[in-house]
């Protein structure tokens, strides 16, 4: 799986913040890990150098073979509550859709 780090011209990411996120992106997803081709995160200072509450957002887009990508956003006061949220969010929707993949492969029918 591969991990691509986007950053918006606002917002400084060095190699070593990079690589925090990603270190922490495969430890949170675990065994998630497995069904994906790549991870895309985009951050953003939605207020430049102003500040405020909040103005830092964190998109993860997931990509898993033959299916449409996935994409989760969040806000926060700081890059990594926003990148914890964005990853939290991710690792539920990922846990649907592949639940759901599962589900189909076995032929199970999901009760009503």
């Amino acid at each position: 799986m591969q991990i691509q780090f986007n950053t918006d011209h606002s917002v400084q990411g060095s190699q070593e913040f990079a690589a925090e996120v990603e270190a922490g992106l495969r430890t949170s997803l675990g065994h998630l890990t497995s069904h994906l081709t790549r991870i895309e995160v985009h951050l953003s200072d939605e207020n430049g150098g102003k500040g405020g509450d909040s103005d830092k957002q964190c998109e993860l887009e997931a990509r898993m073979a033959g299916r449409q990508p996935l994409s989760v956003t969040d806000s926060a006061a700081t890059f990594h509550q926003a990148i914890h949220g964005a990853t939290v969010k991710l690792k539920h929707a990922l846990q649907h859709v592949i639940g759901k993949m599962d589900s189909n492969r076995h032929g199970d029918v999901p009760n009503p």
